[in-house]
């Protein structure tokens, strides 16, 4: 048996050294007919390895800068309230404290003649802890720049504020009761990332400057940030441990400089996955692209394959020696896909480094890499495996007599199997990698469904092609009989198109709609202002004038409090799995309120409300949507921290929220009894469809003037910046997407390559009967035509289904299918098709009748 065994392995050596010769001999040609091929794996290799290393980049620089971004080796967050004694010493015990705190606030000038939101962050002496804040002009320290100067304190602002106001360094302004002088422009602060994305342009003053201006007040939505320069010796872990011990009530937020962006890391990490799904797809099409330069090559390579055989050798053997030359082409695909992905973090840190924390010089990222050179040798395997399979079963005399391959035969099981496994591999590694598997998944098995669903596109095209009645234009007979004849490029044109017009047209109908609904209906249906830090004292006066500014709006004042959730069912949260849609409900504090009756824009969905005059044991309604996606159910509790202490509330309903009103809505509103006696402020909003921009400028003028201390929000200005950011977004997206339309693009040049041979021999013999190239030109462009067009319907139903699934089921928004997205899809599949498979016959039309008819 060992005998045997030995003498097999044996055998297998001497086949694969005899496979491997005659396989370096073979490629001693070039790499012509592989062109595409290779284009298609190192498109696809680039686009996940680049992807994937910019987010390592930036996610690693996040990490090695985490004390600058951080301004500490730790954070600790309260809410609406300052550390007490007790927590202060605590923290003065593990080394250097520095507390900022920070609120949105309305800056003004002086003669009250305009105004605009601010992002305030006051600081103390320490401040910086780590790292330097930078300003224009650059030489004195922010310390002395925030120092009073006569009867104004200090203050530093971001370009973007003075632009607004027309101020300049040496002007003053006012905020709140307290008079500021402008001393530099505000070019760069340290932790600006870990203190999270702001609506409005940052102004810098120090603490004595909040405290004069009269801002903090009773329920006041503040944050104070408490950053730690740790002792030598203490542990930033260990501190945290003794902190979540000692205060267990405190409710604060604790993030140490290892974890210094939460929110950054995680969107990055998002947004990565998303981009890497898009690179995943253009692999994916590429794949095609990889079947049909497969198939074409062995097309060519039949009479050497006929003389292997006839020769004596084995079937197996010629399976390797084209199998090795595959493999090393994809080789060769996947290292340029791995130079130009590495390269990529490095170009994008050029135009990064201003916004996002990047790292200096150029890395390597072998990790990402590595995943990158997976998938592509994965890809490379699973869509090759089938055309070599179909070559191996065919017997010699076959190959010598039949025009090419016989593409409708199916290759041995054992083929069918391996790209069966291989496909699974590849569908295993996206899932294992991504963020989010369930998105993950989906994704796959909306690629693979739509691969089903355009064979069965081109299947249908092709049956109505067959079927058509009889048309005297010999230009459209010709068209229409190319579709649907045996060996016909209809599979291959619509399905190397169909999946990038389908991503491209979800993409532009899910940006479409989203700018409709932020410049459209949905500012049409906001609240023209939302009024934050009301005051209880304040509450009337401040209707009263509001009314007299616009009195057609509608008034709708709620209390406000801030809280955060800590348990359901007393487990800490911070151990429970939550799924990525609901943890935005436990990152840091929610606003929160109390109401005896049940909001307006909200229904109940489950359970009932209470009475008005309840008294009993604290009850909460919990935003349906919400309650699902963390797993909750009628009769639960939930604890919330608000202002130190800790309160349990039990589930009595859920409602479903129209978050989409932009009306003021909470994810949770407790009985009026929880908080009873608790300090809070008033929130308001009024809505009045028929002010003008003149009117509204005069009310937000006549508020901050009378009150000062509190928050005016334009909702319209806030909607502008969301649709800056989509538009951002959607270009980048947009300019991933186009990495699988390039895919298509290549794809579809190669199956035009791939089907070269037998139009050759078809231009010829109608030639020779008498067909002019104008006649054949015509044809050959009826037939990209039709297949284009049927390609683009295809893409708008497939694509409009997505989209509508993302905007209604996932975002839950109105969707509508958008003419000019319709029109742009047909002319881009028109003119791609029709230009590129001209391109690509042109030389067709071009070949002497005598060498093709001399061919056996």
């Amino acid at each position: 048996m060992s005998a045997d065994m030995a003498a097999g392995r044996a055998g297998l050596r001497g086949q694969l050294a005899v496979a491997f010769r005659f396989a370096l001999r073979e490629m001693r040609g070039g790499l012509k007919g592989f062109y595409i091929f290779l284009a298609c794996i190192a498109l696809g290799t680039a686009a996940i390895a680049g992807v994937n290393s910019l987010s390592q980049a930036i996610t690693g620089a996040i990490e090695g800068q985490g004390r600058e971004l951080l301004a500490g080796d730790l954070r600790f967050e309260l809410d609406n309230r300052e550390a007490t004694p007790q927590e202060r010493a605590f923290l003065e015990r593990l080394g250097t404290v520095s507390v900022n705190s920070g609120l949105r606030s309305m800056a003004r000038l002086p003669d009250g003649s305009n105004q605009a939101l601010v992002e305030l962050k006051a600081v103390d002496e320490a401040y910086p802890l780590y790292g330097t804040v930078q300003t224009d002009p650059a030489g004195e320290g922010i310390q002395a720049l925030l120092q009073p100067r006569d009867d104004a304190f200090g203050a530093v602002a971001a370009p973007l504020l003075l632009d607004r106001l027309g101020l300049k360094v040496g002007d003053a302004l006012m905020l709140g009761k307290a008079r500021l002088v402008i001393t530099a422009s505000l070019t760069r602060e340290p932790d600006a990332v870990s203190d999270g994305f702001g609506f409005a342009p940052r102004i810098m003053i120090s603490r004595q400057a909040l405290a004069a201006s009269g801002l903090v007040q009773t329920g006041s939505l503040i944050e104070h940030a408490y950053k730690i320069r740790l002792a030598p010796g203490e542990s930033a872990a260990e501190a945290r441990r003794l902190a979540e011990e000692t205060f267990p009530a405190a409710g604060w937020s604790i993030r140490t400089s290892s974890n210094a962006a939460p929110a950054l890391t995680a969107n990055v990490t998002r947004f990565s996955q998303f981009l890497t799904l898009v690179g995943l797809t253009a692999l994916i099409v590429g794949g095609v692209g990889v079947a049909n330069a497969v198939r074409a090559y062995i097309d060519s390579k039949r009479a050497v394959i006929a003389t292997f055989k006839c020769l004596g050798a084995p079937a197996s053997v010629v399976l390797m020696i084209y199998l090795i030359q595959i493999l090393a082409i994809a080789l060769i695909g996947i290292a340029i896909g791995l130079v130009l992905g590495a390269i990529i973090p490095y170009a994008a840190a050029q135009f990064l480094a201003g916004t996002l924390p990047v790292p200096e010089g150029f890395s390597l990222y072998p990790g990402a890499l590595a995943l990158a050179a997976l998938f592509g040798i994965t890809t490379a395997l699973a869509f090759a495996i089938l055309p070599l399979g179909r070559a191996r079963r065919i017997p010699a005399t076959a190959l010598f007599r039949e025009q090419g391959l016989d593409g409708r035969r199916l290759p041995p099981w054992r083929y069918l199997t391996a790209a069966v496994v291989l496909l699974a591999i590849l569908c295993g590694l996206a899932i294992f990698t991504a963020y989010d598997r369930r998105i993950s998944a989906i994704f796959l098995a909306a690629v693979a469904g739509s691969f089903v669903v355009l064979r069965l596109v081109a299947f249908g095209v092709a049956w109505l092609a067959r079927r058509s009645p009889a048309i005297r234009s010999t230009p459209l007979r010709l068209a229409v009989g190319n579709i649907h004849r045996p060996g016909a490029l209809t599979p291959s044109v619509v399905l190397s198109l169909g999946l990038g017009l389908t991503l491209l047209v979800t993409i532009a109908l899910i940006d479409g709609n989203l700018r409709r609904q932020l410049t459209g209906s949905l500012a049409e249906r906001a609240p023209n202002f939302f009024f934050v830090d009301i005051q209880g004292s304040e509450v009337e006066g401040f209707r009263t004038l509001l009314s007299e500014a616009l009195p057609e709006g509608k008034i709708i004042e709620v209390p406000m409090l801030r809280g955060r959730i800590i348990a359901f069912n007393g487990v800490d949260v911070a151990k429970l799995t939550v799924p990525p849609a609901g943890q935005w409900v436990l990152r840091g504090d929610r606003g929160i309120t109390y109401a005896k009756n049940l909001p307006e824009n909200s229904a109940l969905s489950e359970g009932s409300w209470w009475p008005a005059d309840y008294s009993g044991e604290p009850l909460v309604s919990f935003s349906a949507q919400e309650a699902r996606e963390l797993g909750l159910k009628i009769g639960d509790t939930v604890t919330v921290n608000v202002l130190g202490r800790n309160i349990t509330a039990k589930i009595a309903n859920f409602r479903t929220v129209e978050w989409e009103s932009l009306s003021i809505n909470f994810v949770m509103v407790f009985s009026p009894n929880t908080f009873a006696g608790a300090p809070h402020a008033w929130l308001a909003t009024i809505i009045d469809p028929t002010a003008t921009a003149p009117q509204e400028a005069e009310a937000l003028r006549r508020i901050t003037n009378a009150y000062p201390t509190i928050t005016s929000v334009r909702v319209k200005d806030a909607l502008d910046i969301v649709n800056q950011l989509v538009a951002q977004l959607a270009t980048a997206i947009r300019a991933a997407a186009s990495v699988a339309l390039a895919a298509s693009v290549l794809v579809l040049a190669g199956a035009l390559a791939a089907g070269n041979r037998a139009r050759i021999h078809d231009a010829v013999i109608l030639k020779t009967l008498g067909a002019t190239r104008r006649t054949l030109i015509r044809a050959f462009s009826y037939e990209y035509a039709i297949l284009g067009a049927a390609t683009a319907v295809f893409a708008l139903a497939a694509g409009g289904v997505a989209a509508w699934f993302v905007v209604s089921q996932i975002m839950g928004l109105p969707s509508a299918f958008l003419p000019d997205v319709a029109l742009t899809t047909l002319l881009v599949a028109l003119v791609m098709t029709v230009g590129i498979g001209l391109v690509g016959t042109w030389r067709v039309l071009g070949q002497k009748a005598g060498p093709v008819l001399r061919e056996p």
